[in-house]
């Protein structure tokens, strides 16, 4: 069942989540709402933060993105992108490996609202699967940005953070529009 995101404003998006030690059967239900919410807010990635629970876990799907490409590499080798897509990560660690690179992102907490964000280009990703098995990776391109950009959520980090000074204060407006909106909805 999709879930609704919360907006910017919302205090769980600043929330560091939770290790999860045991996937029960209502992590399996999460991950699945989560992957439902995020195809039909047509995304490529979700933190649970977004939905509202402040747990280290992610969904990750960029099948559908032919523009901006993203590469993944397995025990040194390519491996198949679309075998390995959709991606639950949970209690994901990333490490950087890759030269910094600008390029666009957006955010489902942030509707409409776009900005040029530099991350490293490459990372290598550890984490666990819904079946409590170890996956380990090396990504490029658009995967690693969204790799990285949902780990920074699940750690209450958020987009706007990573933005430099001048393109934020650009967004000022838009921004403190949303968190006045989202405040108001909040109070109701």
């Amino acid at each position: 069942m999709p879930l609704t995101v919360v907006k910017y404003g919302t205090p769980v998006l600043r929330q560091k989540g939770a290790r999860i030690e045991t996937i029960t059967p209502a992590i399996k239900k999460l991950a699945a709402d989560m992957m439902e919410t995020m195809y039909s807010y047509k995304g490529v990635g979700l933190a649970a933060q977004q939905v509202g629970v402040a747990i280290q876990m992610a969904v990750i799907d960029v099948r559908g993105v032919t523009d901006r490409p993203s590469s993944i590499e397995q025990k040194g080798q390519p491996a198949d992108l679309n075998g390995l897509m959709p991606l639950v990560l949970i209690n994901p660690e990333v490490k950087p490996v890759g030269q910094p690179a600008t390029g666009p992102e957006g955010c489902l907490s942030f509707p409409e609202i776009y900005a040029d964000i530099t991350r490293p280009e490459v990372v290598d990703v550890k984490a666990l699967t819904l079946e409590k098995k170890p996956v380990e990776f090396r990504c490029g391109g658009l995967l690693a940005r969204v790799v990285q950009h949902e780990l920074d959520h699940l750690n209450g980090i958020l987009f706007i953070d990573r933005m430099d000074k001048k393109t934020k204060e650009e967004l000022r407006s838009e921004l403190d529009a949303l968190m006045a909106e989202t405040k108001a909805a909040l109070k109701r």
